[in-house]
């Protein structure tokens, strides 16, 4: 056994073997030992990692030229030997079927039951609490626009927008910016009859200032990239932005006493 395990190639196996337990089967259970939702680690990510592990590996193997014959003298022995001819054919088997079994099971049609239900617009809070005071939603108006300051407010929220929120929602508002596609899923398009429309200014002051975080178990968080911009930006800005917003989407917000068919 210790002669095993003082050989390149069978240290070099191990460590490989290891690797891939860890990174597929070991990390998705570390969140909840700190109190987080586990998560499974995707495959790309998987792979990425185990083929990282083993060029590092190799370049080891390979920095020394004893261990590097050393290493390679099970895999000659493997395809050179006389006495090895039993187990070289059993190879030659498996590993062409293996390759064929995840080539068709790559390429098969999957049926898997439907991902859970996530709610595009989730009920908000009646209240929330911004930069540590109370913020009652219910009934609440935006206060630059009762006070008549909707030009003002949206040159502000003109500038807020492009500094913070273009990357993603897009400069036409349509949520295809730089960075979109590199959400899953994407942001909402702002424009049309489907999004703000619907919403009152206060939702959507609260969706901004908490985002992601701050949804609900039925808007599952982890299916929203949206910062939380509570601790980047104040009210005004806030409110400021979401005057622009409408105005760019060519829509009015929905009133309290509206009936959104």
């Amino acid at each position: 056994m210790k002669s095993y395990l003082g050989h390149p190639f069978w240290q070099t196996t191990i460590v490989i073997v290891t690797a891939f337990a860890v990174i597929r089967f070991g990390i998705p259970y570390l969140p909840p030992l700190i109190g987080l939702a586990s998560a499974p680690v995707p495959s790309t990510v998987v792979f990425q990692y185990t083929v990282t592990v083993i060029v590092g590996l190799l370049v080891w193997a390979s920095s020394n030229e004893e261990r590097w014959q050393a290493f390679k003298g099970p895999i000659w022995s493997l395809l050179v030997r006389p006495e090895q001819r039993v187990l070289r054919g059993i190879l030659l088997v498996l590993i062409p079927g293996l390759v064929a079994f995840i080539t068709y099971d790559t390429v098969r049609p999957k049926f898997a039951a439907p991902p859970t239900l996530r709610s595009i617009h989730p009920a908000p809070p009646s209240q929330i609490t911004f930069r540590g005071e109370t913020m009652v939603l219910d009934r609440l108006e935006n206060p630059l626009r009762a006070a008549g300051r909707t030009d003002e407010a949206s040159a502000t929220g003109k500038t807020v927008y492009y500094q913070n929120c273009m990357p993603c929602h897009g400069d036409y508002l349509d949520g295809l910016g730089h960075f979109a596609t590199g959400f899953s899923p994407q942001p909402l398009p702002l424009r049309g009859g489907g999004t703000i429309a619907q919403l009152t200014e206060s939702f959507v002051f609260w969706r901004i200032a908490k985002g992601g975080p701050g949804l609900p178990r039925e808007g599952a968080p982890w299916n929203s990239a949206m910062p939380a911009w509570e601790e980047f930006l104040t009210a005004d800005e806030i409110w400021a932005v979401i005057i622009f917003l409408y105005q760019q989407a060519g829509v009015s917000p929905r009133t309290w006493g509206e009936v959104v068919e």
